[in-house]
């Protein structure tokens, strides 16, 4: 079920971001206050993830999702580059958030 809690925190970050972009320096109210609440659940279920998942690890998976889902959606709905050397960097990222839940981390939960 943590990993469950990493995904959701991991969207709700994907979230944070994007309603961040539309609050548009919190002049837009509604994606304010979604900016709000997605940071409110985001940290809430990377709090309930980490009571089993070793925090370095959650805490990279967290923002290593966010990380790729957050360009994915710069290069889609805003027109970021999609430059190969920019999706190599992505992939880097997720790389290693996959090298981390993996290998082993050595702590007991």
């Amino acid at each position: 079920m943590a990993w469950i809690y990493v995904l959701l925190a991991s969207v709700c970050e994907i979230a944070l971001t994007l309603s961040l972009k539309l609050a548009d320096g919190f002049k837009n109210p509604k994606a304010t206050v979604a900016t709000f609440v997605s940071a409110g659940l985001g940290f809430f279920f990377l709090g309930l993830a980490v009571k089993t998942i070793p925090i370095g690890t959650a805490y990279s998976v967290w923002v290593g999702i966010g990380i790729a889902g957050t360009s994915a959606i710069g290069i889609l709905m805003f027109n970021e580059s999609a430059s190969p050397a920019r999706l190599v960097c992505i992939a880097l990222v997720l790389l290693g958030v996959v090298g981390l839940k993996v290998l082993p981390s050595g702590a007991q939960p």
